[in-house]
């Protein structure tokens, strides 16, 4: 049984969806998204609530359900509100900068890294160590945010490298000279 499959997506304002071939068209105020409706699922707009249907109760159709589902309300969340991702710079010359749409970073090698940000996805530097990416495609802009985060991951014994904003990293102790002699 698929309890997220089952639960209805309300639409706010402003925001309209639409079934054609295979595909659920989603606009809102920020833009539209296309999200592919799987085989053996079935749509219905009933005035602002969207309600998904499985054809039957074969393994995959089920697995199918829920995802679908969960698709196309971060559609709908996505054209009405937006993602955005908070990434920070921590280290001594750790530092980014914007290259038209790429993103070059300083992060303790001796050569900058470039990341280019994925289709609809905007970045940009508020300060010089912290990075926001944003956009309305939720898949995109987490992508773009693990692949700046990549370059440099924050390491377990300074706490030193790329992480997102209100990330813990535990810290090691590290070595202790004599210790068990």
């Amino acid at each position: 049984m698929s309890r997220i499959g089952n639960k209805h997506i309300e639409l706010p304002a402003g925001v309209t969806i639409t079934e054609k071939d295979g595909y659920a068209i989603v606009s809102g105020p920020k833009g539209t998204l296309n999200v592919i409706i799987n085989e053996g699922i079935k749509m219905h707009i009933e005035g602002n609530l969207v309600t998904f249907k499985r054809a039957n109760d074969a393994k995959q159709i089920k697995q199918n359900h829920g995802t679908t589902r969960a698709n196309v309300h971060n559609a709908v969340v996505g054209v009405s509100e937006g993602y955005k991702r908070v990434l920070e710079l921590r280290g001594i010359g750790y530092k980014a900068a914007l290259k038209g749409t790429s993103i070059e970073l300083w992060a303790g090698y001796s050569h900058t890294m470039t990341v280019e940000a994925m289709p609809g996805v905007k970045i940009s530097i508020p300060n010089a160590t912290d990075i926001v990416v944003e956009g309305i495609d939720k898949q995109a802009v987490g992508q773009t945010a693990a692949l700046i985060r990549g370059v440099r991951p924050p390491e377990p014994y300074l706490g030193k490298g790329i992480r997102y904003k209100g990330e813990v990293v535990v810290t090691k102790e590290g070595k202790r000279a004599g210790a068990g002699k």
